[in-house]
């Protein structure tokens, strides 16, 4: 049975087909004689969004071998990683990116990747052998603690993002999610002084905000909460948990049209998301 992909797998390769069949049309395309390699491309391509991996492969192996195409090489990549079969995919997605397919690199992006396809055990192995190859590479950390942190293993993910600063002291990302860590964990001394320092570097980021009217709120601080949740609304309009969260402060504080207002902001947002 052909795997359907995801939503958001399906629109990158429509916005491939685009790309292949636009290429096809402007002035300096290939000549009739290369035909069959645009028919590769396009055939390729919708046995991917078909969910046919198996069948789209060697269509887009074709096709790229016989002339060097990076949206081919790319949609080659997830191809390989969706049917698991990382090295294959780590090479396409190298010569993608033009970084050596043994290098750390080629295992750092190929890791991305495949946390994005949520393969979390492939992504693991190759973002573990990047680390291996070069312990200073920036970002491997990062994403390993993500994979930890969806998996609730707050500790190792805590970890993964403290090496994360360690090799890059100003990634306003890590600092924001070791902040949501102490969030989950009801320590809210310490997420209230990670997610300040995620917002010193980058304040036009909804989510610190979001978190940190939810840890003014819960230690008692509610003005400063309720201007951290409306610096959220100013930078995300449309984000429903701090509407939600800041009727919710505004009910406690008897503030009841407001609130009311909030809720139905807020439950408006979440009715446009179903």
């Amino acid at each position: 049975m052909p795997r359907r992909l995801r939503p958001g797998v399906e629109a990158i390769a429509a916005v491939l087909i685009a790309a292949v069949a636009a290429a096809a049309q402007q002035p300096g395309a290939p000549p009739a004689a290369e035909a069959p390699r645009e028919a590769a491309d396009v055939i390729g391509m919708r046995h991917y969004v078909a969910g046919r991996l198996s069948e789209a492969i060697p269509y887009l192996e074709d096709a790229l071998a016989k002339k060097p195409d990076d949206k081919i090489a790319y949609a080659l990549a997830r191809a390989y990683a969706l049917t698991r079969q990382p090295d294959k995919a780590r090479a396409s997605i190298a010569r993608t990116f033009q970084v050596p397919p043994d290098s750390a690199a080629a295992y750092l992006l190929t890791g991305q990747m495949l946390n994005r396809l949520e393969l979390e055990d492939l992504a693991k192995a190759a973002l573990t052998e990047a680390l291996a190859k070069n312990p200073q590479l920036p970002e491997a950390h990062f994403v390993l603690g993500q994979i930890a942190v969806f998996r609730a293993r707050y500790d190792e993910g805590l970890s993964h993002m403290r090496a994360e600063l360690a090799i890059n002291p100003a990634h306003a990302m890590a600092l924001f999610w070791i902040g949501d860590i102490y969030s989950r964990q009801s320590k809210w001394p310490d997420a209230i002084r990670a997610l300040q320092q995620s917002i010193w570097i980058n304040p036009y980021f909804s989510g610190p905000y979001v978190l940190l009217g939810k840890a003014f709120a819960r230690t008692s601080q509610p003005a400063a909460a309720e201007d951290m949740l409306r610096r959220a609304i100013e930078y995300d309009p449309n984000n429903k948990t701090a509407h939600y969260l800041l009727a919710q402060l505004l009910q406690q504080a008897g503030r009841a049209e407001e609130a009311r207002r909030e809720f139905e902001i807020a439950a408006r947002l979440q009715g446009d998301i179903k």
